[in-house]
């Protein structure tokens, strides 16, 4: 058992009930979901690609847009030399067909390690209303990627814009049933205004952001 699965089976046992949910359990709580309305909602008046690409520019991020994906080792190569940062990055598995070589930019697909300078991911979805990229953690998509070098890059597919952050969670639900273990909202680069009350970017993760959008 694993100390998660210990520490549920504990809490459990305080209720009464055995160590691990039953199939009922399960079941009942899938229906509670699926039957559960939504809340409240602001008017969705937006054309959510011109919305995120906004709220994604007030919170500091840069957005670019490519025609397709493999238009994106070129684009990354651009976005690197306009800003004189290094050529060389991690990036997730699922980007290395791309030709990175054929651009001039050195990708290594593995988990981000300290002296990682730039990281190369992919975006599960965005949010319009709030400009946010999600990414979920699995052994294919390191969360570390996004987290620990200075320069974040993430590739999102225009499709994969949804309203808002309920739309999100139904999507989740829809293709991944049970959730994975972690779940990042990224709005933007890292910030904290805790000293002085002064906004400071790069705090506790990336001091840049930037989104290529493939329509394709």
């Amino acid at each position: 058992m694993s100390s998660r699965e210990n520490i549920l089976a504990r809490i459990r046992a305080k209720q009464g009930k055995p160590a691990a949910p039953t199939a009922a359990e399960r079941d009942a709580v899938r229906a509670h979901i699926a039957a559960h309305p939504q809340n409240a909602r602001p008017r969705v008046d937006w054309e959510p690609l011109a919305r995120f690409r906004g709220e994604a520019l007030r919170l500091s991020s840069t957005v670019d847009a490519v025609d397709d994906i493999a238009a994106v080792p070129a684009a990354v190569a651009r976005y690197l030399e306009a800003a004189g940062l290094s050529r060389a990055a991690v990036c997730w598995p699922e980007l290395t067909t791309l030709d990175w070589a054929g651009a001039g930019v050195s990708v290594e697909a593995r988990e981000a390690r300290d002296g990682d300078l730039v990281g190369i991911t992919g975006a599960y979805c965005a949010i319009a209303e709030t400009g946010t990229l999600i990414t979920v953690s699995g052994s294919r998509t390191p969360a570390s990627v996004s987290l620990l070098p200075e320069t974040h890059i993430a590739v999102l597919k225009s499709s994969r814009v949804v309203d808002g952050m309920e739309d999100a969670w139904r999507l989740l639900r829809e293709e991944h049933g049970e959730p994975p273990r972690a779940v990042n909202f990224i709005s933007g680069p890292s910030r904290t205004a805790d000293i002085e009350q002064t906004v400071t970017l790069g705090a506790h993760g990336p001091f840049r952001v930037h989104i290529i959008v493939t329509h394709s």
